[in-house]
């Protein structure tokens, strides 16, 4: 898996290791292929805040934002190039922010964001209730799986 990490945001980040590890985990947890391609950005308010108007028409931050770029599910297995899955933008000063209203620390916040990303690249939806307790359900079962271990 070539996981891209890029960090453009002053303060409040987050190891570069942690994203790897949880990435690594969660594509291996939804079996998504080995040789897929992932970017994962952490941004400040201001690159988050102009991304989500841009993207969603909504004002102000938003915690995590994701761009499928290929269906891993529909790549075709004999084209030589790795699917690219595509990207994933994390605020980590409105994780910070919002961590204690839900009652998550701040790594428990972004592996949370980090995850809810992931899924929607592979495909996971919250548009409806069903999806979003599917989408939900299979977040905690991830995260779960990594918190016994690696965090146990």
């Amino acid at each position: 898996m070539d996981i891209q990490i890029e960090t453009r945001c002053d303060g409040i980040t987050w190891p570069e290791e942690v994203i790897r590890e949880l990435t690594t985990f969660a594509l291996e947890a939804e079996e998504a292929p080995e040789n897929c391609e992932i970017s994962i950005s952490l941004v400040g308010l201001e690159e988050m805040t102009q991304l989500n108007e841009r993207y969603r028409g909504k004002q102000g931050p938003t915690d995590v934002l994701s761009f499928p770029i290929d269906d891993v599910w529909d790549f075709p297995e004999d084209v030589e190039s790795a699917p690219m899955l595509g990207d994933i933008v994390i605020a980590p000063e409105v994780a910070a922010k919002q961590a204690p209203e839900y009652g998550n620390s701040f790594d428990e916040e972004m592996s949370l964001l980090l995850v809810h990303g992931i899924l929607h690249l592979l495909g996971y939806d919250h548009i409806d209730d069903t999806e979003a307790e599917e989408m939900e359900a299979r977040e905690r079962e991830i995260l779960g799986e990594w918190k016994v271990k690696y965090h146990a």
